[in-house]
């Protein structure tokens, strides 16, 4: 009995040595990926992050931070937020719309409208916007349509200023918000609705208390997805608006490329960082909630 209970353990060594040789070998495959993650992504976020706070004499200050979100770097900050937000709210309206009308269609056309949908994704966002600018010019399509139309006011200045930007940063963050929106509707369950129906509530009731709380998490996840992407947009802003309409990428090309003032745009990109993390905890944060509150309505 004594001799069963001394070798019951031995077992368990060939167990741990296989353990200790699988773990050497996911370090060893992994290597690659932490060393590449390290040198192009880790090193750049922390570098940006010490020149930022680094002054002219080599000693650690907060001047750059300071300047960054005071006068006209304040306004730009305040700038990018809010047309970030109304091309995300723009991007959502237009988006649920489209998403809503592609799940009503036969599969076919359903993939066919998709396609027309994704396929301008891939071309060059600057031929977009020069495509954008050509339209919305003086003498461009849109004006001469409503000039025909005996519209009052036509034409319209609609370059230059917000309306342009935003048209322009609409028309790239809406495939991304027609994507997201797709997949969350085809997801929800129509036998609810069917349901909902044959208890008596008309579509309105139906659309506002069954169908939209259903897409909450998702229209929240696309707005955020829109507004996030947005705040670190460039081309279309720089060349669709005006002076009043510079947002933060703008800004830290001009200090890096005209003032040759690196510190000053290594403090607004870590901002802009700041902004973005923050994004993507709501982003995680909305989902998580999705989740939980999908559990709960199926138990």
């Amino acid at each position: 009995m004594a001799t069963l209970t001394g070798t019951a353990p031995a077992p368990a060594r060939p167990r741990r040595l296989l353990a200790s040789r699988r773990t050497r070998a996911g370090i060893l495959y992994a290597l690659p990926v932490v060393v590449y993650l390290l040198v192009l992504f880790v090193y750049p976020i922390f570098s940006t992050l010490f020149l930022s706070l680094k002054s002219t004499d080599g000693s650690l200050t907060l001047h750059w931070y300071a300047d960054a979100l005071t006068g006209v770097n304040l306004s730009v900050l305040f700038t990018t937020i809010r047309i970030s937000a109304e091309t995300a709210l723009f991007s959502l309206v237009f988006g649920f719309l489209l998403a809503n009308a592609i799940t009503r269609l036969k599969p076919l056309w359903a993939g066919l409208a998709m396609l027309i949908v994704v396929v301008p994704h891939f071309i060059s966002a600057l031929v977009r916007t020069y495509g954008w600018i050509i339209m919305l010019g003086d003498q461009g399509l849109v004006n001469q349509a409503l000039a025909h139309l005996w519209v009052p006011g036509a034409p319209y200045q609609l370059l230059y200023n917000e309306i342009g930007v935003v048209i322009g940063t609409t028309s790239v963050m809406l495939p991304y918000t027609v994507l997201l929106l797709y997949g969350v509707m085809r997801g929800v369950d129509r036998r609810l609705l069917a349901a909902a129906a044959s208890m008596g509530a008309g579509r309105v009731t139906i659309f506002l208390r069954v169908y939209l709380p259903l897409l909450a998490p998702g229209l929240a996840s696309a707005g955020l997805l829109s507004f996030i992407l947005s705040l670190g947009y460039y081309i279309t802003p720089a060349l669709m608006g005006g002076p009043k309409q510079t947002m933060i990428a703008s800004l830290i090309n001009q200090q890096v490329m005209k003032q040759n003032q690196w510190n000053g745009a290594a403090a607004e990109g870590v901002i802009l960082l700041l902004l973005t993390f923050a994004g993507l905890l709501l982003v995680k944060l909305v989902s998580s909630l999705g989740a939980s509150r999908k559990k709960r309505s199926a138990s």
